[in-house]
């Protein structure tokens, strides 16, 4: 099945409608360039998600992001110990300058912090109605019961009409969007894609629903269908910032043209490589290395002492 959403040649770039000739330069310069997504996420000390995780996911894929700080961690590599909000007119002015100067092929919206913050944001994206909008619902235990109530109400009645994408762990959505489930199975990824289609969420990509024999499933589906699923062996280590990861490469792929069951499934692809390659640089949990690919390969044979160290930034793939 194939399913796009945004069509390369959809859009023309906004105050150019009446200069057909430099409307067409300016989409020829484009195709040179990479797709921009505008990034809704908090400033993260520890490297593990928020906009950082973004800015290196996207750009290992092939996106340009365009970070709007919404607030910021106060964390380290083990936990979450507080957040501290932009307030909203910050986030409008920041949104409002680059809008008029760039165009954005999509916006992803992660962790901002308050319901003011999603105001601001949902009213951006129903500003640009053709612009699709991939949304990740982090696990937000770490916060204060009424604040959590606050901002998943908020999420739920601003954001999910506007969201075109929504990218969350299984038992996060399950608790958010099912809280009264009563069935004697777990809620599966259809029953949670009609609980989003319900606010007017077309796809939900639903991750981390366990399996036996140490496997996890990722399930991409509509309120009417599954439309693909990629199952990948549990790792052991304990990860912060896989969410981050795979919302930005899906927004990234998806703004590049790519169509979403091919998108869902090279971001998870791209996930797993992260989670495999990851490393542990405090005391707390392991994070992505979001930069596998840029690490030399080994070569056998290659421990001669004598020989002159090579300092040069190691070449890649990567349309940069």
């Amino acid at each position: 099945m194939t399913i796009y959403l945004h069509p390369a040649d959809s859009t023309r770039k906004p105050g150019n409608l009446n200069d057909p000739s430099q409307d067409a330069e300016a989409l020829a310069e484009r195709d040179l360039n990479p797709p921009c997504v505008l990034v809704f996420n908090a400033s993260d000390p520890s490297g593990a998600g928020g906009l950082g995780a973004d800015a290196l996911a996207m750009a290992s894929v092939g996106a340009h992001i365009l970070p709007v700080v919404t607030g910021a961690y106060a964390r380290d590599t083990a936990e979450i110990f507080d957040h501290f909000p932009f307030d909203e007119e910050a986030i409008a002015e920041q949104t409002r300058a680059i809008l008029e100067d760039v165009e954005v092929q999509l916006i992803k919206v992660g962790f901002v912090g308050t319901p003011d913050a999603l105001s601001t944001i949902a009213e951006t994206a129903s500003d640009y109605p053709d612009v699709p909008v991939v949304a990740y619902m982090p696990n937000l235990s770490w916060w204060e019961e009424d604040q959590i109530e606050a901002y998943l109400d908020a999420f739920r009645e601003l954001l999910l009409p506007q969201t075109t994408v929504l990218v969350g762990n299984h038992s996060t959505l399950w608790r958010w969007l099912l809280p009264d489930w009563s069935g004697e199975r777990p809620p599966g990824a259809r029953d949670i894609a009609k609980a989003a289609g319900e606010f007017g969420v077309p796809y939900t990509l639903v991750t981390g629903m366990v399996l036996p024999d140490q496997f996890i499933d990722n399930v991409l589906a509509s309120p009417q269908s599954v439309l693909a699923s990629e199952k990948y062996e549990r790792l052991e280590a304990v990860f912060a910032g896989a969410g981050d990861t795979l919302s930005a490469a899906l927004a990234a792929l998806l703004a590049s043209g790519t169509d979403l069951v091919a998108a869902a499934s090279e971001a998870l692809a791209y996930m797993d490589r992260c989670l495999d390659a990851g490393f542990r640089p405090g005391m707390g949990h392991v994070l992505p290395d979001r930069l596998f690919w840029a690490e030399p390969e080994d070569e056998e044979g290659d421990d001669d002492p004598d020989t002159t160290p090579d300092f040069a930034l190691p070449p890649h793939d990567t349309r940069h």
